[in-house]
């Protein structure tokens, strides 16, 4: 057994909040059975969507690629299940906040017949490191903290700079969300394998496996794991227990004490931040092959009759799957996709699980917040700010819509934890502010390369307007050449035949 080193070092500001995870992890983790019905949105990951491989009336089996990915930014998507496609169509999904994207309709067969192939464990080892990240690009392997971002993609940018250490983030923070903790309990040792394909696929020798402090069982699992493993390469680490430690550029400060630039990622300090649910994910591929076609969702909130986390299909909708955990109960009143902290209100349960669908949580009536107020420079904001930022600054300036000091005061930083939100006594909604400012930003940074490329394409028809005037006025010198050559010698001609006519009517 590998004992954790503990408690590594602090984070700025953040709050101690309330749990709220005891009733989902009072029982083990339970696996679904297969819906009757499967939607699988093409859209599961940062970046373009995938494009479908299938068409209306065609079966498909368990594991089967049904969409691939496109462009330098994506990820292809795999039927969870075997049966027949009936749609392919706009459903609503969690990651537009329940607006319609196009999705992949599969109507079970109840056989959940996988798809041929793939049988035996790869020996990864064997291959080199572009392989290895192509293969797991096939998998359709994301990030499943949260964002999605395509794990092949990542690894690749990690490649193209000098890193040291792979950091695995089992920190999982936020209240409510309990779905890693759970994960590194069962299936520690799916973790521990994950970690180390991950190693090989960037060449790394260091890796820190990061938990909280409130996760003594996972904390256990996962040593037990490491010591079987006896593998020196991964150390097992335990972080604070203050939200948001697990943002990745805290975790690399707490873990590694180093700190991440603005504007930059988590690779500009020599590190590498993968989810522990994409370490499992990613042994499950290679050693099990099975593609990303399930994840673990924890199902909790005062609204559900058993909370509890649940192995899930992708494309399962929110309604089965609180069916399955027992129902709503008569305090059902807010569906959110994801923490309490920063998860999407749906207006719908049809929403399917998707890959980055870790927490379905059901609240009661909001709690009540008063009136807002005008801010009163109390700087309770700019305390519990984890980025250390100037929020009362950033709100002064996110009113006057002034683009470039907002970028001086750091917004672009800003990672919308929430905590200013909660500490504020004005009760001024920051987060949403400065959510929608940067999305102002955004479209100030669009419009300036609008105007960029109007300008190019001005200046280049300009130009060409100018040559081709140039060339005109060339042309018509040279016909005037021509000419003028053209009549000096037809002039001379008739010269030459007058004085030329006596001589010959002698």
């Amino acid at each position: 057994m590998t004992a954790p080193t503990y408690d590594l070092g602090t984070l700025h500001g953040g709050l101690r909040l309330d749990a709220n995870k005891d009733s989902a992890t009072a029982s083990e983790l339970a696996v679904m059975p297969v819906p009757k019905q499967i939607v699988l949105p093409l859209e599961q990951h940062a970046g373009d969507p995938a494009d479908p491989l299938v068409g209306i009336g065609e079966h498909v089996l368990r594991g089967q690629m049904i969409a691939a990915g496109t462009g330098a930014l994506s990820a292809p998507v795999h039927a969870s299940t075997s049966g027949r496609v009936v749609a392919v169509e706009p459903w609503p999904i969690a990651r537009r906040r329940g607006e319609p994207g196009p999705c992949i309709v599969i109507e079970s067969d109840g056989e959940d017949r996988a798809a041929t192939g793939r049988e035996g464990a790869i020996d990864y080892g064997a291959l080199e490191q572009d392989e290895l990240i192509a293969l797991l690009l096939e998998g359709g392997i994301v990030g499943l903290g949260g964002a999605a971002f395509p794990t092949a993609q990542k690894l690749s940018q990690a490649r193209s700079v000098p890193i040291d250490m792979l950091i695995l983030n089992g920190v999982e923070c936020e209240p409510w969300i309990s779905c890693d903790d759970m994960l590194m309990r069962e299936r520690a040792a799916r973790v521990v394998g994950g970690a180390q394909i991950l190693l090989s696929a960037l060449a790394v020798e260091h890796c820190h496996i990061a938990v909280e402090s409130d996760k003594p069982v996972a904390l256990e699992q996962l040593a037990d794991a490491l010591g079987a493993a006896g593998d020196n390469r991964l150390t097992l680490k335990q972080v604070p227990t203050i939200y948001p430690s697990g943002a990745e550029d805290q975790l690399v400060q707490l873990v590694t004490n180093r700190e991440v630039p603005t504007g930059g990622l988590p690779t500009d300090a020599g590190c590498i931040v993968q989810n522990v649910g994409t370490a499992a994910a990613v042994y499950d591929w290679v050693h099990l092959r099975e593609p990303l076609i399930s994840r673990v969702t924890t199902v909790t909130g005062p609204g559900v009759k058993r909370p509890m986390n649940v192995v899930t299909r992708l494309g399962t909708t929110v309604a089965d799957l609180v069916a399955y955990t027992g129902g709503y109960t008569d305090r059902a009143r807010i569906l959110v996709v994801g923490g309490s902290m920063t998860g999407r209100s749906m207006s719908t349960d049809r929403v399917p699980v998707v890959k980055a669908s870790n927490c379905i949580l059901v609240l009661d009536e909001p709690a009540a917040r008063g009136p807002v107020l005008p801010c009163i420079r109390c700087g309770e904001c700019a305390e519990v700010c984890p980025i250390q930022l100037l929020p009362q600054q950033l709100l002064w300036y996110a009113n006057a819509d002034d683009e470039s000091r907002l970028r001086e005061y750091g917004l672009t930083d800003c990672i919308e934890c929430g905590c200013c939100d909660l500490v504020c006594p004005s009760h001024i909604p920051l987060t949403s502010t400065f959510r929608f400012a940067k999305g102002r930003i955004l479209e100030l940074e669009d419009e300036k390369a609008r105007a960029e490329r109007a300008r190019r394409r001005f200046e280049a028809r300009r130009d060409r307007l100018g040559r081709e005037a140039q060339a005109r006025t060339r042309e018509l010198k040279e016909q005037k050449a021509r000419a003028k050559s053209l009549s000096k010698d037809a002039i001379a001609d008739i010269v030459r035949r007058k004085r030329g006519a006596p001589e010959d009517d002698r």
